[in-house]
């Protein structure tokens, strides 16, 4: 199998890092459906915005028609300390299955914020920075954004406020650390700082939180805080279009080595990995020029994708926000209090849910207790521990290699590594100790919180 001249790891050069963003809504024919204000049903406007987001990020937020965005040589900048990062052949999984299937992983974890969501917290950083802001509010599941976001901020000069899902604030002790160590506030969520944390937390008092509750905080903080405005790790258009360095770089090191992949997966909360690392393919399969498959993997426990419905609802529990179309259980969905943290978020990104609902991509959910199967026997094997959220991807990975190998298909599998794991032990522990659950929402639960959907017409 090594006799190959694809090398383990094949990296780019700094002169071919990408110079601009892809935007991927350019090339679809049916765009995504605009936010809308939840006052007067209405498409949200620049200007109702601009109270909650920088002007330069609005402006790429609302842009279904720009191909690409030019980097700004500050952010390129900052991107040469990670980047161009590896995309690696997993030779050793590949022996260790038995599988003719070629797999390869693209390892977004080889940089101190631990993940792929540095790509577009410099980003928004450096826009806040551009536009004289004093800070910049969030939230943070897992605490990968938080870390990054706070990571952002310091190289500006910017202050951070960070609203951490509650169940991942207890679990992850050292990835709140990190945050304060590059100086921001983190603070659990739902708490009795803002208004909606006190009503939240008033009608659930044992509430272990959700990434809704945290947004609905951040964004009260960011209105009410004179000079500072909100940053979303993932959901909106504009991460998506950050994190479109993901997919290029991917392409890049693919194209190298004449490498056409056949499948293509990576794990979905809100979007932000998976709609970067998919974003150079689709386009391809938008225009007609090539043809993948591509897979979105989700957990059990937080299933929006697989047992979501395509409809309009708030982006938060506290429904502050503008309301999305999107794949969603509903706002007020608190899922159960499992290890992977960033995703666990009620919906999705509306430029994903809407190319799945026109079936350009696939979805699948899967359990916790088979997701942390995978991520040990990929640590064993290929010598990285894989975040919880990263592991999902893993899974199915694992999972299409063996049927490569039970039907004897050469198929190419290409994967998104996020992040790594050394922050989530505590998930590993309860893992080899047997007391990690696989708890999986009922239909009847499910209803409950569709019934409660904004009526849009």
């Amino acid at each position: 199998m090594k006799t190959e001249k694809i090398p383990y790891k094949i990296y780019l050069e700094e002169t071919e890092m990408p110079k601009s963003w892809y935007n991927l809504r350019a090339d679809m024919q049916k765009k995504p459906a605009p936010l809308l204000n939840p006052a007067n049903g209405k498409p949200m406007t620049a200007q109702e915005l601009a109270g909650v987001f920088c002007d330069e990020l609005i402006a790429q937020e609302l842009d279904d028609t720009t191909p690409y965005f030019e980097i700004p040589e500050e952010i390129r900048d900052f991107y040469k300390m990670y980047r161009p990062s590896p995309l690696v052949r997993a030779y050793c999984l590949e022996e260790k299955l038995g599988t003719p299937a070629k797999i390869y992983y693209k390892f977004e974890g080889n940089n101190t914020s631990g993940s792929h969501k540095l790509n577009s917290a410099i980003a928004q950083a450096y826009y806040a920075k551009k536009q004289g802001l004093k800070g910049v509010t969030t939230e943070t599941g897992a605490g990968q954004w938080g870390t990054a976001l706070s990571m952002a901020c310091s190289y500006f000069g910017l202050d951070c406020k960070v609203y951490m899902v509650k169940c991942s604030y207890e679990q992850k002790p050292f990835r709140r650390e990190v945050m304060r160590t590059y100086g921001a506030s983190v603070t659990p969520s739902p708490s009795m700082e803002t208004e909606v944390g006190k009503k939240i937390l008033l009608e659930h008092p044992d509430t272990t939180g959700s990434l809704g509750c945290a947004i609905s905080e951040a964004v009260e903080k960011a209105v009410t805080s004179e000079g500072y405005r909100y940053v979303l790790g993932s959901v909106l258009n504009q991460v998506l279009l950050h994190q479109s360095v993901i997919g290029l770089e991917t392409k890049a090191a693919l194209d190298k080595y004449n490498i056409k992949p056949d499948i293509i997966i990576g794990c979905a909360g809100g979007g932000s990995n998976l709609g970067g690392l998919i974003a150079p393919f689709m386009g391809e399969k938008l225009r007609g020029e090539a043809d993948y498959r591509i897979i979105a993997v989700e957990p059990a426990s937080c299933p929006s994708f697989t047992r979501g419905v395509y409809a309009y609802d708030f982006c938060d529990t506290g429904m502050v926000c503008p309301l999305a179309k999107m794949y969603t259980l509903g706002s007020g969905f608190i899922p159960s209090a499992n290890h992977a943290g960033g995703l666990r978020y009620h919906g999705m990104s509306s430029t994903l849910s809407e190319l799945y609902h026109q079936g350009l991509m696939e979805a699948t959910s899967v359990k916790q207790t088979d997701v942390f199967e995978a991520a040990e026997y990929f640590a064993r094997v290929e010598g990285i521990l894989p975040a919880p959220e990263s592991s999902h991807a893993i899974r199915v990975a694992i999972d299409e290699a063996l049927k490569c190998k039970e039907t004897g298909e050469e198929k190419t599998i290409v994967f998104g590594l996020t992040g790594t794991g050394y922050f989530d032990m505590v998930a590993y522990e309860k893992f080899h100790e047997g007391k990690m659950s696989d708890y999986i929402p009922t239909d009847e639960e499910l209803a409950a919180y569709r019934a409660k959907l904004p009526k849009v017409e």
